[in-house]
């Protein structure tokens, strides 16, 4: 899985647009467009509002969150 699919997999496990999603997370739509495009990840701190998304949902996210950390490491090197 990569990040992009992740993330769109969990919007979409909870029926939400992107502008519906990207409220809930205090982002702009086009912050998600890009993640779920593969053009960007979130910082840390989105991260956990991620995860703390995903917990109060039921939905796994440890899959998730090693995609964000393989991202993150391809763009430091």
């Amino acid at each position: 899985m990569t990040f992009a699919s992740g993330i769109k997999d969990v919007r979409e496990r909870c029926l939400l647009s992107q502008g519906a999603f990207a409220e809930k997370l205090g982002v702009a739509f086009s912050t998600v467009n890009r993640w779920e495009k593969g053009k960007a990840v979130p910082n840390y701190i989105k991260m956990q509002q991620i995860a703390k998304f995903c917990e109060e949902h039921g939905i796994e996210y440890q899959e998730l969150n090693d995609a964000w950390k393989e991202s993150r490491n391809a763009d430091t090197h």
